[in-house]
């Protein structure tokens, strides 16, 4: 068992078994694999890696797939999530997948970083999610 960090996350085994799914990486274009692995509120651990496709822009980022795994196995909210790129580094997922772990995380959710482990409100600040949607949807003044 790898040693927990004070945070209370096993943070080596979320970065072994983003490893491990990013050698599942379909990139034969970029050849740039991505991996990616969240622990779950309920200690669940979640994966996903990167899928391109000839036409690039359907290409699915690892982070998508990791939260497809999410809600597939059961949901639940991400509180630590580590990525990785091929050569096994920390990696900041693209502003796209910042958002999906913000809806599916907290502000709380930790992320390892390049620069270090981070709360997602500080890799994401001044997030848009689904209460901004409710609280817009009940003012139906004009403000302009």
């Amino acid at each position: 068992m790898s040693p927990v960090g004070d945070d209370g996350i096993d943070w080596a085994a979320l970065e072994a078994a983003a490893i491990a799914i990013m050698q599942k990486a379909y990139a034969p274009y970029s050849r740039f694999k991505v991996g990616v692995a969240g622990l779950v509120d309920d200690g669940r651990v979640v994966v996903g890696c990167n899928v391109e496709n000839a036409a690039y822009g359907v290409g699915l980022c690892a982070e998508c797939g990791m939260v497809s795994n999410l809600h597939a196995t059961g949901g639940g909210k991400l509180v630590a999530v580590s990525c990785v790129d091929q050569h096994g580094a920390a990696l900041m997922p693209c502003g796209r997948c910042r958002q999906l772990l913000w809806e599916n995380g907290r502000p709380t959710t930790l992320l390892k970083t390049p620069e270090g482990i981070l709360p997602m409100s500080a890799i994401l600040p001044q997030a848009f999610g689904p209460e901004d949607l409710v609280e817009r949807a009940e003012d139906r003044t004009f403000h302009g």
